[in-house]
């Protein structure tokens, strides 16, 4: 079996497991990278961007290492690859996890239990829940749900289609070290900083193809082209830039502005501030929605992309 339509199989029984089974609540395999990547930083940590770039090396580049070679134990047995592939993409893509998240808060929101909605944020996002009334965690939500959309499932998609199982599993690999120390702590400042801008480099392409599948899959494709082009570039984050901004113009709503973020108070500006309201509790099921669209048109552009690439190879 060709190797492109190993990955087309693989992914979307990895991606259909998702849908189906969500993420295991004991010994998902991120977890585990999480607890090594932990234990080595525990050795190297110094106050210094040189160790820190060596503790990425290590944890991202021994994640990529132990991919390739069960890839390659796999490859003359196509049914071994496509179950390889299929392992991976559901360990690595978190769709299912991050609508269900949204969802109870949600439903939180929509029962007017607010505390249980502030409890339940941190599942979800870094916000500090207790600064923020029902409506700003509607907005952290919808926020979280879109970023994430590209950082656990099209972001993965796009990996795996360029790199196969160590594309997918090093997509993650990246992601999770920077969601571990990537953050500008007084810590991680230095130490995090290779993790950071690794996961800017990674996550480009599936930002950008996030925030053009959310203006094709929205309800409003000129509102979301309109808002990515004015207000994208204005966001802190490349990446997260591009996709609030094509999700707050697809769903018509305001995204941005104040908010609290570990311990810290920061200004951001308002995407889609000119034709967008704001954001209510009804909107992140909506939010949730398109992610799932999204999600599954990332699929099938990524399996087309690597039948033209291998197509072309051969």
């Amino acid at each position: 079996m060709r190797a492109d339509r190993v990955f087309a199989y693989g992914a979307a029984a990895g991606l259909l497991g998702d849908l189906l089974l969500g993420d295991p609540r004991r010994g998902h395999p991120v977890a585990a990278f999480g607890r090594a990547a932990g234990a080595v930083e525990r050795v190297l940590w110094r106050d210094h961007r040189g160790w820190g770039a060596l503790h990425t090396a290590v944890c991202a580049g021994g994640a990529v290492a132990l991919a390739a070679v069960a890839a390659r134990a796999v490859r003359t047995s196509p049914a071994a690859s496509l179950a390889l592939t299929g392992a991976a993409t559901w360990a690595v893509v978190g769709g299912t996890s991050l609508a269900r998240e949204a969802q109870v808060i949600g439903r939180a929101l929509e029962a007017g239990d607010v505390e249980a909605a502030r409890a339940r944020l941190p599942h979800l996002c870094g916000r500090d829940p207790q600064a923020l009334d029902a409506d700003g965690i509607a907005r952290a939500v919808v926020e979280s749900v879109a970023e994430n959309t590209s950082d656990a499932v099209v972001g993965a998609l796009v990996w795996g289609a360029l790199g196969g199982v160590p594309g997918l599993v090093g997509f993650r690999a990246v992601n999770t070290l920077d969601a571990m120390v990537g953050h500008k702590s007084p810590k991680y400042r230095r130490y995090g900083w290779a993790s950071a801008r690794l996961d800017d480099v990674a996550g480009w392409p599936g930002a950008r193809l996030t925030a053009v599948l959310a203006a094709v899959a929205g309800g409003d494709p000129r509102g979301a082209v309109q808002a990515w082009r004015a207000d994208a570039a204005k966001h802190p984050s490349p990446n997260a830039g591009p996709v609030e901004a094509s999700f707050a113009g697809a769903l018509g709503v305001r995204l941005g502005g104040t908010l609290s973020y570990r311990g810290r108070v920061e200004h951001r500006p308002v995407l889609n501030g000119a034709a967008g309201r704001a954001v209510v509790t009804r909107d992140i099921e909506r939010a949730v929605r398109l992610s799932r669209r999204v999600g599954w048109l990332a699929l099938g552009v990524s399996v087309a992309a690597r039948h033209i690439v291998k197509g072309r190879m051969s």
